[in-house]
């Protein structure tokens, strides 16, 4: 399963050319339901075209994570653990949108079982990636909860949500506090997140009102929360399983060479034609399977998460 890393400039190049949008004609195993889409990898290129100095904060950090992957540094926090105060922004135009505290609750709770390994469906996965199954260790605390009425319909990927200024929330306190806004992205989108690198103003997740947490206006496939545990994953710097690109890298060494993403629940096991011909981890929590179809992270990256929060990294201010 060992991938061959990219150098922080070559990966952030092809990260920067490559839309993550894949069309259910290129994935027949795709169903007719709505499919998966985060627009993370979207916005990024649209970020690193708006502001030339952020390729060159996000190749320090890749950088950064190499360094602190190869001295085995990672994973060794003071008091050895993380806790991530979690700021909740409800933008609503209908009472549907307007979730309940319980509905905000709920995500929070997937969160801590998908990032400590206590989620139900853990248990499943394969024999052949037991080995490298992760308990993270980060865990969420819900700090507060902000609620405002707009006329909005939708707020799209602009990061308009973000800022009081255009009818949004502005983030709260982002160097030490992890955002969530919960809004009607439209599109198709079910959420998107800012890479660790990005400006502080614009720092968070953002995921659709009827994908946040468990109940409510929950929406099936997608109503078991894990649009957060994927999105937060990318704000703590993992990328998507198959590298945004065909047979591409997520810079992580125990993930298998994936063809593209994939969607629906696929059947065990479910082969690469990539080199080597791998068993796809289709059940990673960043791939694009359904809520039910994704209940890992792995190994490789639990330490890329870690290295964020060590002296020096970019969310260090979160360890505790």
């Amino acid at each position: 399963m060992k991938k061959v890393f990219l150098s922080a400039f070559t990966a952030l190049l092809l990260f920067s050319c490559q839309n993550d949008q894949t069309t259910e004609a290129s994935n027949p195993e795709a169903s007719a339901i709505a499919l998966r889409g985060c627009a993370s990898q979207d916005v990024l290129t649209a970020q690193l075209k708006a502001d030339p100095t952020l390729a060159i904060r996000m190749n320090q950090i890749e950088a950064f994570t190499t360094e602190q992957l190869l001295s085995g540094r990672v994973g060794k926090l003071v008091n050895g653990k993380v806790q991530i105060p979690v700021v909740v922004n409800v933008l609503y135009k209908t009472a549907a949108e307007n979730i309940s505290d319980a509905q905000i609750q709920s995500q929070i709770d997937v969160l801590n079982k998908d990032f400590n390994a206590l989620n139900s469906d853990y248990n499943s996965v394969p024999a052949l990636f037991a080995g490298v199954k992760a308990n993270v260790g980060i865990s969420f605390v819900l700090d507060k909860i902000n609620r405002k009425s707009t006329t909005k319909t939708s707020w799209g990927t602009n990061d308009a949500m973000k800022k009081t200024a255009q009818g949004g929330l502005n983030p709260t306190t982002p160097t030490t506090k992890l955002n969530l806004w919960a809004c009607k992205i439209g599109g198709g989108i079910l959420g998107y997140a800012q890479f660790p690198g990005g400006s502080s103003a614009t720092d968070g997740v953002v995921i659709d009102t009827k994908y946040f947490g468990l109940s409510g206006s929950g929406s099936a496939p997608y109503n078991l929360g894990r649009t957060g545990t994927h999105e937060v994953g990318h704000w703590m710097n993992l990328r998507h399983i198959w590298g945004d690109a065909n047979c591409g890298s997520d810079l992580v060494s125990d993930t298998p060479t994936h063809n593209t993403a994939n969607y629906g629940v696929p059947a065990y096991p479910h082969l690469s034609t990539c080199s080597g011909t791998p068993v796809e981890m289709t059940m990673n929590y960043m791939d694009y399977t359904d809520d039910a179809g994704m209940y890992m992270f792995s190994t490789g990256q639990k330490n890329r998460m870690a290295a964020i929060f060590v002296t020096g990294g970019p969310r260090a201010a979160f360890g505790i």
